[in-house]
């Protein structure tokens, strides 16, 4: 391990506040992020705007966005092998090459004007496979730049980018396609890559983890992922946790144009208030982890991930639009603080050798099954209406939960120094 690395771990808990910045390796990487992401965030409107443009359809504009996490939900294990096989870094470094690739595909044929609804299910579908590979590798490559001590800080940090980026990239996106159309944004965010490969390409002294270095079958690779995740009681656990939390609390935003409009009767502009509220407190969420500097405890996530269920279920009773928001914010709150820890309580107890399988898994829980809760969501909302799809959502959350705390204990007691592989 290096010499940044091998401070970050003899820190004291008074100087981990923003320790991830300490390393050279990170700051290149956050800063190049920032670009980045902004970028990812106009094509992430950009995209559903022009498809809805193509096709008047919100069905082909939803399916649109399920095919870019369709690849992640049934090939993300593959992802994780290659992440375990290779030098991370240089994984990534082909992984944001070939990001460009689709990016510059949608604005030449966007420019021509020679556009079609399949060319935007081909490069969706591209993203996908891209990103099946690059997210379990991303994750598994933060600890490699600032060690265990600083791991938390660094998912806080990255949260704290994809939050801010969430903001300014749709707004920066209206403007641009407003006065100039969709086709710069597509090229912003293709250019916008080339920043990643420049801070990777700038980093050194990375240290030389464990990987595996024998020629095994793929399929043998993925099974030995598996085979640990199913006999780790608290990671396997933890990952079907964070799974059901994506699958009906998470998803549960796809709700939100129904309860602005149906519900609480408070037009685009409450809309917005809304979805702002539950920004608000991710980014609350991770700039509080990023200055706190806390450990990653377990008996912490029950709790919020208990809040976030609950702020949910009182949400799902509100008719009151400033109650309303209070409740969102402190859904997105709870869902940063809970999503970080099980992050970070992962990562933290599974071997070298197995990080990136294993996050490969992560990828699954938190993205892959994002495009099934959106649906069952919905399918709930058509029949009995957003609030009780919300609530329905938010209980089977909190039973779960509650329930793993009960009958698994160690789940959630088990704290980061007695989990390190």
């Amino acid at each position: 391990m290096t010499a940044p690395a091998q401070r970050a771990r003899a820190a004291p808990p008074g100087r981990r506040v923003l320790g991830a910045l300490r390393h050279r390796n990170y700051r290149l990487f956050f800063g190049s992020q920032i670009i980045s992401m902004v970028g990812t965030w106009m094509q992430s409107l950009a995209l559903p705007w022009l498809a809805l443009q193509l096709t008047h359809s919100a069905f082909l504009v939803g399916l649109v966005l399920a095919l870019q996490y369709l690849p992640v939900l049934a090939l993300a294990p593959v992802g994780g092998v290659i992440a375990d096989r290779f030098p991370k870094r240089s994984v990534l470094q082909l992984t944001q090459a070939a990001f460009i690739l689709p990016a510059v595909f949608l604005f030449v044929v966007t420019w021509n004007h020679t556009v079609s609804y399949w060319m935007l299910v081909v490069a969706a579908l591209a993203w996908g496979l891209v990103q099946m590979v690059d997210v379990p590798t991303r994750q598994a490559f933060a600890i490699e730049m600032v060690g265990r001590e600083d791991l938390m800080n660094a998912i806080a940090l990255n949260s704290s980018v994809w939050n801010a980026a969430a903001v300014i990239g749709p707004s920066l996106a209206g403007v641009v396609i407003a006065f100039f159309g969709v086709a710069p944004t597509f090229l912003f965010n293709a250019v916008s890559y080339l920043a990643v490969i420049v801070g990777l390409s700038l980093m050194h002294n990375l240290p030389r983890l464990l990987q595996e270095t024998t020629r095994q079958p793929v399929q043998r690779r993925m099974v030995e992922g598996a085979r640990y995740v199913r006999r780790d009681p608290v990671v396997g656990a933890m990952l079907v946790v964070v799974a059901v939390f994506s699958l009906f609390a998470m998803n549960r935003l796809t709700l939100m144009p129904l309860f602005a409009d149906q519900v609480l009767k408070v037009g685009a502009v409450g809309f917005g208030l809304l979805m702002g509220a539950v920004g608000l407190g991710s980014l609350s969420g991770a700039l509080a982890l990023a200055l706190m500097a806390p450990q990653p405890s377990g008996r912490r996530q029950f709790w919020v991930g208990a809040g976030w269920a609950a702020a949910l279920l009182a949400f799902s009773l509100c008719r009151y639009l400033p109650l309303s928001m209070v409740l969102l914010f402190a859904a997105g709150l709870c869902q940063m603080l809970f999503l970080a820890t099980a992050n970070t309580r992962v990562q933290t107890a599974t071997p070298d050798r197995l990080r990136g399988r294993v996050m490969a898994f992560y990828a699954q829980a938190v993205m892959g099954v994002g495009p099934l809760g959106a649906t069952q969501a919905g399918a709930l909302a058509s029949f009995f209406g957003a609030p009780a799809a919300m609530a329905a959502g938010a209980v089977v959350a909190g039973l779960v939960i509650v329930g793993v705390r009960i009958f698994w204990p160690a789940v959630f007691t088990m704290e980061p120094s007695e989990m390190v592989a």
